[in-house]
């Protein structure tokens, strides 16, 4: 579904993607790990439109997409649920979910996915006129990933999903983005509580200073004596 394929990415002089290529087949959650700063936010960007790789291709379901602009990928299928949530907070709730659909012109399709968001976050629906700075981290999270699915994405960008959030939340976000996999939606999933990712995956890549060291199923990066050391604690 998408093919990521030896991209260079910069901040001015500073190369923050090294010849980073990956895939991700139609129906999957691949997961990226790595440390703060290793690359992993800026690949989403450069998926998603936000940024333009100096070199080097994306393609999605057969299209050339890097350099285009991030309406356009929007449109195509791709939606990015970004770090730090990034809420409208003097909007409500339902104006942020509306924001969403912003590109979509079926009325009965945005209805039906109102509440579809309100099934997966029944939170949301008792706070739906409620402004959205008003909201825990933990609900924010939710409405973000809302607002994006109200794009009816066929690729879902997640980028540190369980960030800043009590135990409990977490659990309930990661089964949340299992079931909307299970509803036909693939996942790139970026997450820094390894742990939680490769338990959710089917595949992984590990990312450091800008390069991909490691790739493979979930399974095996668990078993993985560097991805241990490195990324689950040394258990």
């Amino acid at each position: 579904m998408l093919k990521v394929d030896g991209i260079n990415v910069y901040y001015g002089n500073i190369q923050a993607l090294k010849e980073v290529s990956l895939e991700i087949n139609e129906g999957e959650i691949v997961t990226l790990i790595g440390a703060n700063g290793a690359g992993k936010s800026t690949l989403l960007k450069t998926i998603s439109g936000l940024l333009k790789p100096k070199r080097g291709k994306v393609n999605f379901k057969g299209d050339e997409i890097a350099g285009k602009a991030a309406q356009s990928i929007v449109k195509m299928g791709i939606s990015h649920v970004p770090e730090g949530r990034r809420v409208f907070s003097n909007m409500t709730v339902e104006e942020n979910l509306e924001l969403g659909a912003f590109l979509r012109k079926d009325k009965e399709g945005i209805k039906e996915d109102f509440n579809k968001v309100y099934d997966l976050f029944p939170r949301l629906l008792e706070r739906k006129k409620q402004q959205a700075g008003t909201l825990s981290g933990g609900e924010q999270q939710m409405l973000a990933m809302g607002r994006a699915l109200m794009a009816r994405p066929r690729l879902l960008l997640l980028d540190e999903p369980s960030m800043g959030l009590a135990p409990l939340l977490v659990k309930t976000i990661f089964r949340v983005i299992t079931e909307i996999n299970e509803t036909g939606t693939t996942i790139l999933l970026v997450e820094q509580n390894a742990h939680m990712a490769l338990s959710i995956a089917n595949r992984a890549y590990v990312i450091e200073t800008g390069r991909v060291v490691l790739s493979g199923t979930a399974a095996e990066l668990n078993e993985s004596e560097q991805v241990k050391m490195a990324y689950l604690g040394g258990h």
